[in-house]
């Protein structure tokens, strides 16, 4: 492993992990009238603490950008959902709340996993395939399951809703990093004249505000613990899968490297589902709310 990649993937992560505890402080006092809405993002840009939020998921996904061109997404991803440390680092410092056993389970299933899923799985590249077929068969097959859980949770209770608005933009964010990789090796072959004469920036700047909305409306209607471990486990997994899909990634494939990589991914989603349900997580706001489609009505 190229210990430039992993600096970059783990200082995205941070970033990306601190921003969104920023965020959610800021979008659980949003109005619930702005619940899957562009409007949301205008109110929350007025509020200091989501726009530093902000700014440190930004400066994330430009070392995720940087760190995804310099090695393969396979690799990347998985460093990447290491966000949750970051975030539940802020949280616990926020609280006053101990690790506890679920807490050092929590690290040590997601850190194990990681490890497990790279040493078995040996990520590195290959040639990316061509057909473009099998590009949008399995971008639409990732999109088409984030339109369906968004529907989905327009019906939902606020928990439920939070948690499937959270997978909805972890797949998107998954296909956005695919895209990313992809356009970074646009520029590199042609400069800006071959990169924006492609679709694939502009699916990047798509799947980055449409998941941005997603997530923030997750925000804004539950406790951040029913949200960000969705999010968090379903980015790296809907990644990988456009990795070895489509972008040329090769993983280790013998029965041995399979099982390890099948339980490596095993314990990272175990790990982030423990440490995103521990009680260091803010709780947003206290009290009952109503189900998500009435939230539109308000």
């Amino acid at each position: 492993m190229s210990v430039l990649v992993l600096l970059l993937a783990v200082s995205a992560a941070c970033c990306l992990g601190l921003g969104f505890v920023l965020q959610q402080n800021a979008a659980q006092q949003a109005p619930l009238s702005d619940f899957l809405s562009f409007r949301l993002l205008l109110d929350l840009m007025r509020v200091p603490r989501w726009l530093g939020g902000l700014g440190l998921v930004v400066a994330g996904m430009v070392l995720g950008a940087v760190a995804l061109g310099k090695g393969e997404i396979s690799l990347v991803e998985p460093l990447l959902a290491t966000n949750l440390l970051f975030a539940l680092a802020l949280s616990r410092y926020q609280t006053g709340q101990p690790l506890g056993r679920q807490g050092w389970a929590g690290l040590l299933l997601l850190a194990g996993g990681v490890s497990a899923f790279i040493t078995a799985g040996e990520p590195r590249a290959g040639d990316a395939v061509a057909d473009p077929l099998r590009h949008w068969l399995i971008i639409g097959v990732v999109v088409g399951v984030a339109l369906a859980l968004t529907t989905y949770a327009k019906r939902s209770r606020p928990n439920w809703a939070a948690a499937l608005l959270a997978l909805a933009a972890g797949l998107l964010y998954g296909v956005q990093d695919a895209l990313t990789r992809v356009s970074g090796t646009l520029y590199s072959e042609g400069g800006f004249a071959e990169l924006f004469t492609g679709w694939q920036p502009y699916g990047v700047f798509l799947c980055g505000v449409t998941g941005l909305v997603l997530v923030q409306s997750a925000f804004e209607t539950a406790p951040l613990r029913m949200s960000l471990p969705a999010l968090t486990a379903a980015e790296p997994l809907a990644g990988i899968l456009c990795g070895v899909g489509f972008l040329g990634d090769r993983l280790r494939t013998d029965t041995g490297a399979l099982a390890w990589e099948a339980a490596g991914l095993a314990g990272v989603v175990a790990g982030i589902v423990l440490l995103g349900m521990h009680p260091a997580m803010p709780r947003g706001t206290t009290g009952s709310k109503p189900p998500a489609h009435e939230l539109q009505r308000r």
